[in-house]
């Protein structure tokens, strides 16, 4: 009699209200997953299935968290998917979370495209794990030269490549955009790889514009909508597959690299970082020292120590080429203090309040890192008056702190005033291009011995010049990090 009724009423009902009744089903569903938690910071309100995106995935994250800062507050939260995101703006908050707060957010969220393609990087890793292989990179990077003259020599050898480089363009225009990744990259890599790559170098230069798309490409609105749909964007193309694909050939680059190390070294004299580490998987068999984060900290050392650093030193030349009269000052402090007769130095920088100055401008405007690195409570905790629950991913917003109206003048002008005071270098609490904490970048130092010196060589040798009748452009493109949109100059030799 049951099952005669159920029929009756199957019959009954038409496919069409069979399939409306389910969708309201899901939304109702999904609604419920959207509300927010008790205390937990405000901000829009989350669409169905696809919850923030469309507010945060624009072509400009960091823009669109100003907007919402200005509406929400400085603390205020979105939803990609199902992960709640908090986002927090302005010096104090930030160092609150970072510094103060600094054991709280220590920790980095597990989202599905970074696990995807890595796999444990250090960068990524938590615990233990990131503490061991954290440690162990300094101390080698320090063993192998950071921090030493030895480390200074190099940079000095590389710029007088570099400067050769572009000499042999004759003033004639030019991208320096590949130049100037190989002679930076080239730093990092005489200490992991034990060796420096020619600029004609075919492989090398295939490796550099992987590395390029995927600091491109990861920051696009695809690999959100692959954290938010991980099961279904798989098998779906687009953009993400072209990052998996590239990480593939990175992998397999250094691979082939810790292959010849295997077959050569000797395990008493360690040349490099790989020797390093094959010493310490060899000593230290059953902790997180193995193959596998043996080719991934080799890559988030090759990261740490040539985005920032080659990103920035290009966004220097198109402001010299747009500000000549701040070019020609730095040129007449490298002029008084160092001449052209050598090359400059580290032991430099203290007379050179000027040029320090323009360097440290130019990272602050430039923003490389506008949202920094994803954290995640490591245990429930308050931010600002609100309830943050143990999971919840957090990003902070360094972009909101490099233009913070309270902290700088003239925040939205290029300006190295912003760093001098009586004539002298003055350093800025809010200055936090490298993050700050326990999780600050590990290539802060080799980045600013980089920074001054590749700058210094370079405005020693040439004045750099917009193209005749082109107007040089300050637009940006986005990824991981903000570079300047591609360009063409004139290096004169001077």
């Amino acid at each position: 009699m049951l099952l005669q009724l159920l029929s009756v009423l199957w019959e009954a009902l038409s496919l069409q209200i069979v399939l409306v009744f389910l969708a309201t089903f899901l939304l109702l569903a999904d609604y419920k997953k959207r509300i927010r938690p008790r205390d937990f910071p405000p901000g829009p309100r989350p669409l169905p299935l696809l919850g923030n995106i469309p507010h945060f995935g624009a072509k400009d994250p960091h823009l669109a968290a100003r907007k919402l800062a200005e509406k929400y507050g400085n603390v205020f939260s979105i939803q990609v998917g199902k992960t709640w995101i908090v986002i927090v703006n302005g010096l104090r908050l930030v160092k609150e979370a970072l510094v103060h707060q600094g054991e709280n957010f220590i920790d980095r969220p597990n989202l599905p495209f970074t696990k995807e393609i890595t796999r444990g990087l250090v960068l990524t890793s938590n615990g233990l794990t990131w503490k061991q292989q954290r440690r162990f990179a300094i101390s080698t990077l320090r063993n192998f030269g950071l921090g030493k003259r030895t480390l200074e020599e190099r940079i000095q050898e590389e710029s007088r490549y570099l400067k050769e480089a572009i000499e042999v363009e004759k003033g004639q225009p030019f991208d320096p955009h590949f130049q100037i990744n190989n002679a930076v990259s080239n730093i990092i890599c005489s200490v992991t790889f034990g060796d420096r790559f020619d600029y004609h170098d075919s492989n090398f230069q295939k490796f550099l514009r992987f590395f390029d798309e995927i600091m491109y490409l990861q920051g696009s609105i695809w690999i959100q909508l692959y954290n938010a749909f991980p099961t279904l964007m798989k098998h779906f193309p687009g953009p993400h597959q072209t990052v998996k694909r590239n990480w593939g050939e990175l992998k397999s680059f250094v691979g082939e690299i810790v292959e010849k190390h295997e077959e050569d070294r000797n395990p008493s004299e360690p040349r490099d970082f790989i020797d390093a580490y094959l010493n310490q998987m060899a000593t230290d068999a059953a902790s997180s020292f193995h193959k596998d984060n043996l080719l991934h900290s080799t890559l988030d050392l090759f990261f740490a120590g040539t985005e920032s650093t080659s990103t920035t030193v290009r966004w220097a030349l198109l402001y010299m080429a747009i500000f000549p009269e701040i070019q020609a000052r730095v040129q007449e402090e490298i002029d008084s203090v160092i001449g052209q007769s050598r090359q400059p130095a580290m032991d430099d920088r203290n007379s050179m309040p000027y040029t320090n100055a323009v360097v440290h401008e130019v990272q602050r405007i430039s923003s490389i890192v506008p949202l920094n690195g994803p954290r995640m409570t490591a245990k429930d905790t308050t931010l600002a008056g609100f309830h943050v629950p143990k999971g919840t991913v957090l990003i902070t917003n360094l972009t909101s702190v490099l233009f913070d109206e309270d902290e700088w003048e003239t925040p939205n002008m290029f300006n190295p005033g912003h760093f001098l005071e009586n004539s002298q270098f003055r350093r800025r609490e809010a200055f936090l291009p490298f993050s700050a904490g326990k999780r600050v970048c590990l290539g802060e130092q080799l980045a600013r011995t980089e920074l001054f010196l590749f700058f210094t060589a370079l405005l020693q040798k040439f004045t750099f010049q917009a193209p005749k009748g082109v107007t040089l452009s300050l637009d940006h493109r986005s990824g991981l990090t903000l570079s300047p949109q591609p360009y063409r100059i004139c290096a004169i030799s001077r």
